[in-house]
């Protein structure tokens, strides 16, 4: 059959999809009605069980792998545990953000419990609109690289919001005034945090992989529309092991 999503990765041990915005990854309490979900469908393409070697947000598009038998399972889980697969995001942010940052803040899990985060940030490019968000006569906006270093629930979520840089469309770390001003001028309902690439050593051959997935549709459609420069992304597809 044909695969249900476009396959950035596949070998013998590992598969890797791009997951649009709106899909789980499997099942989920939050919404037993919806079919937007991507297990059941993957498990059928391959023809077995597959294990989701990690997990992103509906919300958030992008890279996400499987492992296609046990064994392999619990050597990928851990590298991630290990913190030896590089996690890369790009994210829409609001206002301009002109430096690398290091965030190192506390988040509070759904149990309550505090969990030490840190996250690394680069700007990666920049847009500015004649048009009024708040009180200056313009809007600002940054792409920017996010790697996350601990892998909390929401982290770079939350982070971005902590330094005032919330992501376009997020709800409910977002900035709701500013989520209004682009639904009602741009039509933008989506979150504007996609999943750009994994890099590892592959747990059975040891080779070196680095697997991208391009933006959605719609993340580069607000790229254009909020006129984001990216001539000059040094950063943008430059993550490797040794970073």
């Amino acid at each position: 059959m044909s695969p249900p999503f476009t396959i950035e990765f596949e070998d013998d041990h590992l598969l890797a999809i791009h997951k649009p915005y709106g899909w789980f990854v499997h099942s989920t309490a939050l919404d037993r009605s919806c079919e937007m979900v991507v297990m059941p469908l993957l498990r059928d393409y391959v023809g077995h069980y597959i294990y989701p070697a990690h997990r992103i947000d509906r919300k958030t598009s992008g890279v996400l792998l499987f492992s296609k038998n046990e064994d392999v399972h619990v050597k990928i889980r851990k590298l991630f545990e290990n913190q030896l697969v590089i996690k890369e995001y790009h994210a829409i942010v609001r206002g301009f953000v002109h430096e690398e940052i290091s965030i190192d803040y506390p988040l509070t899990n759904d149990r309550g419990k505090v969990q030490d985060a840190s996250t690394e940030i680069f700007p990666l490019g920049y847009g500015e609109i004649p048009l009024s968000s708040g009180k200056h006569a313009t809007s600002r906006y940054s792409l920017i690289k996010a790697i996350p270093k601990t892998g909390r629930q929401h982290q770079i979520r939350k982070h971005l919001k902590h330094i005032f840089h919330p992501i376009l469309g997020d709800r409910p770390h977002g900035c709701n005034k500013q989520n209004r001003f682009l639904l009602q001028n741009f039509g933008l309902s989506e979150m504007l945090l996609h999943a750009r690439s994994l890099s590892f050593r592959h747990p059975i051959t040891d080779a070196e992989i680095c697997i991208t997935s391009a933006y959605s549709p719609e993340f580069s459609r607000m790229l254009h529309d909020l006129h984001i420069n990216t001539s000059d992304l040094k950063h943008a597809n430059h993550t490797h092991l040794n970073e």
